[in-house]
């Protein structure tokens, strides 16, 4: 164990010095929760799958606004889990666009606000080839923002997704252990998906596959990786956001893309139980009915299981971290959090220096100078 301490602190002590040693092989003895954890489909706490909690971990990507709030609303608000807690659902939010008052609303009704990228820039290669100090500027710099116009606590925004579920090889990890995120939500597999891979710490190599390359090949202590476990469409396709898979029913058959959604879940809860993914942006149910009563329907299954809890993204990884048998899990008290009181404001027309648009910004706090961008998330 004094090994492996040791090994993390060198580890440390070369990210801060901009060296990347490689990933080496995982050492279980040494790998050990709720610092670290190996890349594995095993149950963290060598739980059997009947006394593990089966989670469910909802997420939308991009913008909020005043046509989509509509849609959470009606999906999400007022759920409850069967042990009595308030259910989950994590936003992952990039900027443009993004109405700061009603990001404040989600936050204040329990729900996990991550961060998306302030930019969301295209072409999808700058992802693949940014640089820290380009993260940095995307992410650290985002939280910042979000802070001050949304009123979130800084220190409540845990996870990222990369945008277009780009990998960016060892730097947005790099990143993020610079500036103290705890999880990454971006990383399909489809190799390990009956049984599901388990979120792990980049501490050693990963067994994870590479669907879209770079994907990371150093140790990066204590970051933890949440991977995206593809379902499979009609036809046994993989498909890591719902909205992609190719096979589906007809867009207006509720029932068969309830049975859908629930052939995918139980092979979860079938099997060893790692968490199930609904990963979706919010438009494709806006323009399919069908496909939003059939989640609905579904949430209501899994709100009334005593073994399945709707949760958002960062408990699960805090489970991970302290696994307890599924009877403990149901009778800890609820989660608690403090809510920030939002003072609306309506800001515009604010002139966006990169490209020379007006914006209107809806937010929490006092106005910016300018819209803000990248290199000044503030606009100041």
């Amino acid at each position: 164990m004094q090994i492996g301490i040791i090994l993390a602190v060198l580890a440390v002590a070369a990210l801060a010095n901009g060296q990347l040693p490689l990933g080496r092989e995982c050492d279980e003895r040494a790998c050990r929760l709720p610092r670290c954890r190996c890349s594995s489909t095993d149950i963290p706490g060598g739980l059997l799958p009947r006394d593990t909690p089966q989670f469910v971990s909802l997420t939308f990507d991009d913008a909020v606004n005043g046509i989509n709030i509509f849609t959470y609303r009606e999906i999400v608000y007022g759920r409850r889990n069967s042990n009595g807690c308030p259910a989950g659902t994590t936003f992952y939010v990039n900027h443009e666009y993004t109405n700061y008052q009603l990001v404040n609303e989600l936050y204040n009704n329990g729900y996990e606000i991550a961060l998306h990228s302030l930019t969301h820039r295209t072409p999808q290669t700058f992802w693949a080839n940014a640089s820290v100090e380009e993260m940095m500027q995307e992410f650290a710099d985002q939280r910042l923002q979000m802070s001050h116009f949304g009123l979130i606590p800084a220190e409540q925004m845990k996870g990222i997704r990369l945008p277009f579920l780009q990998m960016s090889g060892n730097t947005s990890f790099q990143m993020m252990a610079r500036a103290g995120f705890v999880y990454d939500h971006s990383w399909p597999t489809t190799s390990y998906t009956n049984p599901g891979l388990w979120p792990y710490t980049l501490d050693y190599a990963s067994k994870h596959d590479c669907i879209v390359p770079p994907c990371p090949t150093a140790s990066v202590p204590g970051v933890w990786v949440f991977p995206m476990i593809a379902w499979s469409d009609l036809h046994g396709t993989p498909c890591a956001m719902v909205d992609t898979c190719y096979f589906t029913p007809a867009l207006d058959d509720e029932d068969g893309w309830y049975n859908m959604i629930l052939a995918n879940f139980e092979r979860h809860y079938r099997g060893n139980r790692a968490p199930f993914g609904f990963y979706i942006h919010e438009w494709y149910l806006a323009i399919n009915p069908a496909v939003k009563r059939a989640l609905i329907r579904f949430l209501d299954l899994v709100n009334n299981l005593n073994d399945t809890f709707m949760v958002n993204g960062h408990e699960i990884i805090e489970w991970v971290q302290n696994p307890i048998p599924v009877h403990e899990y149901a009778r800890r008290p609820c989660r608690r959090f403090s809510r920030t009181p939002c003072r609306p404001t309506s800001c515009g027309p604010l002139r966006a220096e990169h490209n020379g648009l007006d914006y209107w910004m809806q937010v929490c706090n006092t106005c910016p100078r300018v819209y803000p961008w990248i290199g000044n998330p503030l606009g100041r």
